[in-house]
């Protein structure tokens, strides 16, 4: 290390435990509260994070009198780590009044890199290179140690975010299975995605995939009795029926008819691309409501719901204390259902677990809707 740049030895880790490597080495980062705070920063890296905002996360919105000093000494302590491998501290982790901003390339973060290969795996698929979007698609999901911020679950911005990261990662596998059958190996894919539709139950785009391979593989049979499996979870643990995609799939397999899985995978893909490229567009993502009121989406979120301490507070007797929290992955804006009793509906449909949200969306909470909008250039 020169001592003026990071290199190319420098790398942060969120997708499983929190990690910073130094050319392979991983020093040790100290106590849970200090890995927070670089948990914090490499989830929005290259951009500033307020003191108040490190505080909020760290000390789960109660922080303590002494939570602007106690940063002081984290953020010390981190940049100690770097000057001792010769890195330029200051370069790395710069101040950013009234915080801090961790300045890392995508190449030198998991997260950055896993996101960087979903892209390119979707655009491929768009353009029809099924082959190379699988590539990239596997390169992405390669990047996942484990559960994201797995020793920092018990703070509510890192279980926040790893929910949500989560969706892209299901959403990765998804589109990685659909590429894999557009390229004739169904059959290859089977083990794979029985082993995720245990795993996430209610999640119809995984179904949907298995239910294709099966069908495209000879197994009529086996592909509708998935279908009636999922119908089951969804009505029994949920009491909703699957979507019109699902039922559409299943028509046609009672049909027997052929199905067109290039054509598909290839317009699932345009759509995601449309959507990304909205999104990259994007100045800010904010809420309306019927009011006109606008609530602006900020680094670490919106959190919804009847308790005072919510970003949006809906004092209604149908809203749970913490109802729902929408998240930028990144990539995306997904909404969070916080396992409230009466359910969050997007577009009249119930969300199940998470849903990514798309400019104009209408999200209805006991009786308040808000209109998610993006803000474009």
């Amino acid at each position: 290390m020169d001592g003026t740049q990071p290199g190319t030895g420098l790398h942060f880790d969120v997708l499983g435990p929190v990690q910073m490597t130094i050319d392979g080495i991983a020093p040790p980062l100290g106590g849970p509260k200090q890995r927070a705070v670089l948990a914090a920063l490499i989830i929005n890296r290259n951009h500033p994070v307020s003191a108040d905002a490190l505080a909020d996360r760290v000390w789960n919105h109660r922080p303590p009198p002494e939570a602007r000093a106690s940063l002081q000494v984290f953020i010390s302590n981190l940049r100690r780590i770097l000057r001792h491998a010769g890195i330029d501290a200051r370069a790395v982790l710069a101040s950013a009044p009234p915080g801090y901003r961790l300045i890392v390339p995508d190449q030198g973060c998991d997260l950055g890199r896993f996101l960087a290969e979903k892209r390119a795996g979707i655009q491929a698929a768009a353009a029809r290179r099924f082959e190379e979007a699988s590539g990239h698609l596997a390169a992405a999901l390669a990047e996942w140690k484990g559960p994201a911020l797995d020793d920092l679950r018990d703070l509510e911005f890192a279980e926040t975010f790893a929910a949500a990261i989560e969706e892209e990662k299901v959403s990765a596998l998804a589109a990685r299975a659909e590429a894999e059958i557009a390229c004739g190996r169904a059959e290859a894919v089977i083990p794979e995605l029985v082993s995720l539709a245990s795993v996430y139950p209610h999640r119809e785009p995984l179904w949907g995939q298995l239910i294709t391979a099966l069908y495209v593989c000879g197994r009529q049979s086996d592909a509708l009795e998935a279908c009636r499996r999922l119908r089951s979870n969804l009505a029994e643990e949920l009491g909703i029926d699957p979507g019109r995609d699902l039922l559409e799939l299943e028509g046609r397999i009672l049909r027997q008819e052929s199905l067109a899985v290039a054509e598909t995978a290839l317009a699932t893909a345009a759509h995601t691309v449309t959507v990304l490229e909205t999104l990259e567009r994007a100045l800010a993502a904010q809420l309306r409501d019927r009011q006109g009121r606008v609530f602006r989406m900020g680094s670490a979120g919106v959190r919804i719901g009847r308790m005072p301490d919510n970003d949006i507070v809906l004092a209604q007797g149908k809203v749970s204390r913490h109802h729902a929290i929408i998240v930028d992955t990144g990539m995306n804006f997904v909404l969070r259902d916080l396992r409230s009793s009466n359910g969050v509906y997007v577009g009249g449909n119930r969300v199940v677990d998470s849903v990514w949200l798309v400019d104009g969306d209408i999200i209805r909470i006991g009786d308040t809707e808000l209109e998610f909008q993006i803000v474009v250039e």
